[in-house]
Parts: C-alpha cells; sequence; structure tokens
C-alpha cells in the first residue's frame, strides 16, 4: 500500500498515532535530564486540510474532525487533553484547516536542551519540512533516507529519547526494512523508546512482523491495534497497529482509558483499540 503522509493527514491513523505520541513525549518531560527524538520519515511537517492533498482525500474530516467535536469524560478529556490542544494551537482562530505531522507536534513538547533530527528523502516534502521546522536552534531537518538516518544517529548523545518510525509502505518489503533497522538498533541503543507505525490490511501481512519483534533482545515491547470496524469505507485503510518498544511504564494505562475514548469518537460502537505485549521483563528473561 502507499500511506504517504499528505493524502492522509488527520486521519484516524493519524489521530491514533500522534495521541501515543504526545503520551510518550510527556513521561520523556518527567525528568530533568535531555532526550533526543529522531523521526525517521518527516513528511512535510504541517499539511493544509482543506485546498491540498490532504483536502482532497477529506480523510480528516472522520479522524481528527471528530475527535475534536466528541464530548469527552473526565480521564478520557485528561488523557486527550494535551494532543487536542496542541492541534488547535495550528489553527488559532477555532477552524480545522492545518494538521501538524509527527516533526512539528515533536517540536512542539521540546524543552530548552532538548532536540529533534527529523528525516525525509523526498526533496518537495524535505523543503516544506525544513520550512515548517523553521529557524529553531532544538530542530534539524536532514534530507537522509530514515533507514540511513535510524542507523547514523542512534544512539544519541543525550542517551535518552525516541525513535519514530512511520515510513509510507510504498514497497511490499517495507516490514523487512523496519526490522532490519530495528535489529540493528537493539545493537546500539537497546534502552531507547521505538514508537513504530503499520498498516493493517490483508496484503500487508502483519503476522510475521508483530512474532519477530517479540523474538528481538529489546526488554518489553507492547503492540497497539485499532480498528475502524464496518465505520470504514470500502476503499480505505480501516485498521493500523503501532508498536512502542520500551514504553514508559504509565503509557499502558493510558492508552486504556485512551483507546477506547477514540474508537467511539471516530467510529461509535464499531471501533475497536486493543493492547497486547509482544514481549515483557519476564519473556526477555527466559530466553
Amino acid at each position: 500500500m502507499n500511506y504517504r503522509h499528505a493524502f492522509h493527514a488527520g486521519n484516524f491513523a493519524d489521530v491514533v498515532k500522534h495521541a501515543v505520541l504526545v503520551r510518550i513525549l510527556l513521561y520523556l518531560q518527567e525528568k530533568p535530564a535531555p532526550f533526543r527524538v529522531i523521526d525517521c520519515h518527516g513528511g512535510a511537517g504541517l499539511y493544509d486540510l482543506a485546498p491540498g492533498e490532504a483536502g482532497r482525500e477529506g480523510e480528516w474530516q472522520r479522524g481528527i474532525a471528530r475527535v475534536l467535536d466528541a464530548r469527552l469524560a473526565g480521564p478520557e478529556r485528561e488523557a486527550l487533553a494535551p494532543y487536542l490542544d496542541l492541534v488547535r494551537s495550528f489553527n488559532p482562530d477555532g477552524a480545522l484547516r492545518r494538521y501538524p505531522g509527527s516533526p512539528l507536534i515533536a517540536q512542539r513538547l521540546l524543552r530548552t536542551d532538548d532536540r529533534l533530527v527529523a528525516c525525509e528523502s523526498e526533496p518537495s516534502a524535505f523543503r516544506d519540512l525544513r520550512h515548517s521546522l523553521g529557524r529553531d536552534r532544538r530542530s534539524k531537518a536532514l534530507e537522509i533516507d530514515g533507514w540511513t538516518a535510524l542507523n547514523a544517529y542512534i544512539p544519541p548523545k543525550e542517551r535518552r529519547g525516541l525513535v519514530v518510525i512511520d515510513p509510507p509502505f510504498e514497497q511490499g518489503d517495507e516490514f523487512v526494512h523496519v526490522l532490519a533497522g530495528l535489529d540493528a538498533a537493539q545493537r546500539k541503543w537497546p534502552g531507547g523508546v521505538y514508537l513504530v507505525w503499520y498498516p493493517l490490511t490483508r496484503r500487508a501481512n502483519a503476522a510475521p512482523f508483530r512474532q519477530r519483534l517479540g523474538e528481538m533482545a529489546f526488554s518489553r515491547v507492547l503492540d497497539v491495534t485499532f480498528d475502524l470496524g464496518g465505520a470504514a469505507p470500502a476503499d480505505r485503510l480501516a485498521a493500523c497497529g503501532l508498536v512502542i518498544i520500551n514504553p514508559p511504564w504509565m503509557l499502558e494505562r493510558q492508552l486504556g482509558v485512551l483507546l477506547p475514548a477514540l474508537a467511539r469518537a471516530v467510529a461509535g460502537d464499531q471501533g475497536r483499540g486493543h493492547l497486547s505485549w509482544l514481549r515483557t521483563e519476564n519473556s526477555a528473561s527466559a530466553s
């Protein structure tokens, strides 16, 4: 499948991915030591929803627009507020016209000594990414292949941080590239936090991918799946997954609140979010 960021900005998969991303970054903020974010497939950074590519698809209307309009209860509102407030900050007049990609979300949550490296190999998207990040000294845009960057920039000198892996899945062997990149990463930086997005389709069989992740030497691997059920149009992506390697300790409990709220918001009673551990510290010690 071809999952280019610009065509799908603000859709349900972006909402799930970015809500989780924000929670992870907030947990990284809790310790005073600086951290680094390495975004391997940064895209353009910021997307116009109405006139541009995302507007032609209109998927954001069934994604972020529904979540912003949803009535959220106390714990749900608390879990999603940082993400939704961040999206609103890019739309100060109250009308939903722009949606931030993961590099700009990360940039907004950097502290003074934290750093962001955002990578994009497609020339046009890279120019947009560099413009979107502006002259912020904490952030750097690199015109480089994401897999090259994954090898070159870990471990970061800060020794704490997050790697975001969100390829477009244009090629049939994209899962192979993800596994190869993570296999090398576990040798260089086994304690890093890694967030990996992947599609769930008949064509993109994720079962071998998840099995192999459970066999790697990372100590904890959490898998999140999200399914729209019958609420998805027949010709659109209906389900996706997130793998979180070395997740913060409180994240599982937060996701237990966040995922059902998102499922109801975007798909009513047909939506489902599910958590499972592919690897835990007990399984790691037994292997």
